[in-house]
């Protein structure tokens, strides 16, 4: 086997985040320059009894991850198309709507009106097997019946209203854990980018050390929407509620569109509305009408935005504890 006839100075040089795997198996060779099949030789019995897997097995498993490490993306998704369904009363939405990378869509309506189940459709690549009957294609194509079912390919990211972390690990930790699954090769750089935007997005600083426990609902979801925008492979984002998250709103999408994200908000914050090219309107779980944002709406998104950064400003005070005798 090729693999194991390679110095391990070798592999490591070619595939450099095997090293954190050979760290995982306890294999620390006093000299890198042994062939990997020599080294896995003089382990003891012992060696793999605390391992848990005998020598076939650790090297099945490191052939794998050799593998899955030369696997290329499948496809590059640049359109989500979304074919209409029915309302709750079954009057047909007779729409088509195409979503391209680097958009951005609102989705709004009054609550219960069925955004979630929007969400949830495209998130479940629905083919008129849900409760709304409608199909989403990718790339203008029936999505494989695998790729809607697969784990580890998931097309859509969703940042949900509630994200409460449990893990008993710093922040640094897991963002290394999640780059090194993703076979980063630059992990404490990635790791260093990501918390520096999440702070930006938050304002309430934290570093790599702080705990994932100790992090506040403003601080988990900017680091959540760092570490998609920056290492997901999710092509499309759904983000639900994002303006009641205590964040930089605007940073935060463009952030995403930066790295070429599909993304939809479901909101009822008429700034987020407006930063979008278009909004669904859902009414009675249908997609009611589609509305692109006019001259004059982005007009005035200019002056909410300006309210909003007041708004700001004054919460910023308050959380420090000054007295608002002049607003």
């Amino acid at each position: 086997m090729e693999l194991l006839e390679k110095e391990i100075t070798t592999i490591i040089k070619e595939i450099p985040y095997i090293g954190t795997l050979f760290e995982t198996y306890g294999i620390r060779p006093q000299n890198d320059s042994v062939r990997l099949g020599q080294y896995l030789d003089t382990l003891t019995d012992e060696f793999y009894e605390d391992i848990g897997i005998d020598r076939s097995q650790l090297i099945s498993n490191l052939v794998g991850f050799v593998a899955l490490a030369d696997q290329q993306p499948a496809f590059k998704v640049n359109s989500v198309t979304i074919i209409g369904g029915h309302d709750k009363s079954g009057k047909p939405e007779d729409k088509t709507i195409t979503l391209h990378v680097g958009s951005i869509t609102s989705i709004v309506g009054p609550t219960g009106s069925g955004k979630s189940r929007l969400l949830g459709d495209i998130e479940w690549l629905a083919q008129g097997d849900t409760p709304t009957g409608r199909s989403i294609l990718i790339n203008d194509a029936t999505p494989d019946t695998n790729l809607r079912f697969s784990l580890e390919h998931k097309l859509v990211a969703q940042l949900s209203q509630n994200m409460n972390f449990v893990m008993d690990a710093s922040v640094g930790e897991f963002i290394a854990m999640h780059a090194e699954s993703r076979m980063i090769k630059n992990v404490e750089q990635i790791v260093g980018e990501i918390i520096r935007q999440a702070n930006l997005l938050a304002g309430e600083q934290f570093t790599d050390d702080t705990a994932l426990t100790a992090l506040s609902g403003g601080q988990s979801r900017a680091l959540m929407i760092a570490d998609t925008a920056l290492l997901s492979t999710s092509p499309v984002v759904l983000i639900d509620e994002i303006e009641n998250a205590g964040i930089d709103r605007k940073r935060a999408l463009q952030l995403l569109v930066k790295n070429e994200k599909i993304i939809l908000i479901a909101t009822h914050d008429p700034i987020l509305a407006l930063m979008a090219e278009q909004r669904m309107v859902i009414k009675n779980g249908g997609i009611h009408k589609l509305i692109t944002t006019t001259p004059q709406e982005k007009s005035n998104l200019v002056a909410l935005e300006e309210l909003d950064t007041k708004m700001l400003a004054l919460r910023n005070r308050l959380r420090s504890g000054e007295i608002i005798d002049n607003a």
